[in-house]
């Protein structure tokens, strides 16, 4: 058994008596015993840096799912908070989506939906096809669609808001400067564009389960009204390429594929190549 003074300073399982005798203040400067004590009795914050000054009361948190997929929407969803709400978002497991089991993140979408305000937009296949044969790739329409959410949550407001947005590219300043050009009232948006935002900032963590909850939720539609099992739409997929390979003339023109997508000119590329044999 671990005695007292062998235990993690960071360990939970401190009683009274056992920190009165760890933390005499007779043993150390009363700065030195009151440091240890809050580290002690504090759950280190995996959101430290959120927590800042400067931070302004209002935040919106932007991220997307299903960029990547060959099937399916892409989404973009931001969450609209108060500072005072990131101890409730803490407590609630938010983290990024992709880090949560489903039956959690579904559970957590339910709460945030409930409780804040939110906006969510949908790229469909065809859109994201016509803008990206139109030479438009799909971190601008991406750039674009955050625009949309941010002049959704702050109309009708006047105070200051930061938003935070999960930059999909890797040319943060160009990004960042290309959706300013698109936010209808920047003197109110303070605009903060990173990467592995979804992972430091709970608003991001919050907004990307929401996103993933509606990429879910359109995924099911779509199975149900073309009667399809397509897997997860996703290119790596085993399941969704022998779709794409058994559907090709079928569901063509259904507006649920990206044809622009390597994925989908290489089925029907295959194809066209048996044909011939």
């Amino acid at each position: 058994m671990q005695s007292v003074g062998m235990k993690n300073p960071t360990d939970f399982t401190y009683g009274p008596r056992e920190l009165t005798r760890l933390l005499h203040p007779a043993a150390m400067c009363v700065k030195a015993y009151l440091r240890l004590l809050d580290t002690i009795l504090k759950p280190k914050n995996p959101y430290k840096a959120f927590y800042s000054k400067n931070l302004m009361a209002l935040i919106i948190g932007i991220d997307d799912a299903g960029r990547g997929p060959v099937i399916g929407p892409m989404i973009l969803a931001g969450i609209l908070i108060h500072e005072k709400h990131h101890p409730y978002l803490l407590d609630l497991g938010v983290n990024d989506s992709k880090l949560l089991m489903p039956e959690k993140r579904e559970s957590i979408a339910i709460e945030l939906i409930k409780k804040f305000p939110f906006h969510v937009e949908l790229t469909h296949p065809n859109e994201i096809d016509s803008r990206t044969f139109a030479g438009t790739n799909l971190n601008w329409i991406e750039a674009i669609k955050a625009a949309n959410i941010i002049n959704h949550l702050s109309k009708d407001l006047e105070e200051k808001i930061k938003v935070i947005v999960d930059c999909p590219s890797p040319n943060i300043r160009a990004w960042h400067n290309y959706l300013l050009k698109h936010i209808k009232n920047p003197s109110i948006i303070q605009l903060s564009c990173e990467h592995k935002a979804d992972i430091n900032h709970p608003s991001v963590s919050a907004a990307s389960i929401i996103a993933k909850h509606h990429r879910e939720l359109e995924m099911k539609k779509l199975r149900k009204l073309h009667k399809i099992d397509c897997g997860s739409g996703y290119c790596h997929d085993p399941k969704t390429q022998e779709f794409l390979k058994g559907n090709i003339s079928h569901l063509k023109d259904a507006g649920i594929i990206r044809k622009s997508w390597e994925t989908w000119t290489k089925a029907v590329a295959e194809k066209e190549q048996k044909k011939l044999f």
